[in-house]
Order: structure tokens, then sequence, then C-alpha cells
């Protein structure tokens, strides 16, 4: 992929910093996105990547970020769509906060939406695209307390699998990755959480995670990052409309 144009969003930490410096080391030119910016320029100075500071969860702040990357860049050719909120803060249905519903919703599901809709007229006109967006294994399944979360990730595969029949024709494919329990910063404050409402210790809950997989531990940043590089290559040009889980076999 060198010399491709590629926007990653949620670049700051976790999988986003992770596919941002994949993505970098495979040779293409990369504009990481954050709400953050020492996490920018922290990866900003680990690698040549472009970094800017906006947020996924107005149409405002998406079509800055695909303004910023054409100007910066040329035409975005490679998205990967990983900005997140998790759940966390989250209540059950009944004690559910409507502004954490909303929050949730505009930045895990609207922000990929508006992001997609603006950068592929740019894979259009140069015949070729990928685009990943980055779900989760709770986009298959449903678990307590965390409706916003759940319906948001169900509600990326079902934007993925659409905009993969609108593309096909195009050279362009667009593909999700479901990940597992990894160890990022949003995972962590779940488990604080949980840790606290059991009265346990947060290596618990990270012990008893680790132990819902066949493998006997989690998902790192890096395995996840490799998947979202994969699926950007030339390589999987024959990979369209997939939901690709990465949780060391976990049943879900």
């Amino acid at each position: 992929m060198k010399g491709r144009v590629a926007v990653v969003t949620g670049a700051g930490r976790g999988i986003g910093r992770a596919t941002a410096l994949a993505l970098t080391e495979r040779g293409a030119r990369v504009l990481g996105v954050s709400r953050t910016e020492s996490e920018l320029e922290s990866l900003a100075q680990e690698a040549r990547v472009e970094v800017l500071a906006e947020s996924v969860a107005t149409p405002e702040g998406c079509e800055r970020i695909v303004t910023e990357a054409r100007r910066r860049l040329g035409r975005i050719e490679i998205l990967v769509n990983n900005a997140g909120v998790g759940s966390a803060h989250e209540r059950p249905i009944w004690e559910q906060d409507p502004d954490v519903w909303r929050r949730t919703l505009a930045v895990n599901l609207d922000g990929p939406f508006h992001l997609t809709r603006l950068a592929v007229p740019d894979m259009l006109e140069g015949g070729w695209g990928r685009i990943v967006m980055v779900s989760s294994t709770a986009g298959q399944v449903g678990g307590a307390a965390e409706s916003a979360y759940d319906a948001s990730k169900h509600g990326v595969l079902g934007l993925m699998r659409s905009v993969a029949q609108d593309v096909a024709r195009h050279g362009i494919t667009c593909n999700a990755v479901l990940p597992g329990w990894v160890r990022t910063a949003m995972a962590e404050r779940s488990a604080r959480e949980a840790a606290e409402e059991r009265g346990i210790t947060v290596d618990q809950v990270w012990a008893e995670r680790a132990g819902e997989y066949p493998a006997g531990r989690v998902v790192t940043p890096e395995e996840v990052a490799a998947t979202i590089a994969f699926l950007a290559s030339n390589e999987a040009s024959g990979i369209n409309g997939e939901a690709v889980t990465v949780a060391l076999g976990g049943v879900w």
C-alpha cells in the first residue's frame, strides 16, 4: 500500500494507534485522528503520521477530517472507522440515560456513516478503495447494561454490509473487524467499573476475560491492527461485506 492515503480515527491509543502505525510501516501516508492532542503528539513522534485533533461525533467534525486529509495528503484511498466509546457508563435499559444513548450512537455509528459518505467519492474517482469498520463481538450478541454500545456495534455491521454492495463495482471493498476483549483504555474503564461493582480487583476481571478464550489471553491491539492492515491491502481484493472476528477462537 505504498503511497496510499489513509485516514484512521481513534488513532491516539489502542487499536487505532496500532493501526496507524501498521499502515505507516506498510508504506501508507496516514492521517491519524483523535480528540486528544497529547496522544496525537506522541503518535507523531513515533512515526511519520499526520495528525488531527477532531471528533467524529458531528457531521461538521467529519467534514473537517475529510477536508484536512485531502488538503494534506490528497485523495483518500483507505478509511478505517475505529473511533468509539464504550459501555462503562451504561445502565439497564430502564435506567439508561438518553444522553448516553445519543452520544454513543453519534460516535460509534453516525461518525462512520458520515466519514464513509464523504470519503467514498475519492475512491470512486480513483477506482480503488478500502473501508474497514471496527465493530466488536458485541456487534453479534447482546450484553446486560450496554444497550447503546451493542446497538451501535450491530448497526456498524449493517452499515458495512450495505456500503459493500454500493461500492463493489468500483474497485472498492468495505469490511469490518470484530475484536474480542482488548486491553485498551476504553476496556480498562469497563473493567474498573465491573471490579468496583463486584468487589474484586481489576486484574481479576481481566483474568476472567482472558479465561473466556481458548488461548487463555485477550487479543492485543497489534493483532487487530494486522487484520485491518490486511483488509486494507491489495491482497484482500476478494473480501467484501465480511465481518472478521478477532477473538482467539472465542465463541459468540
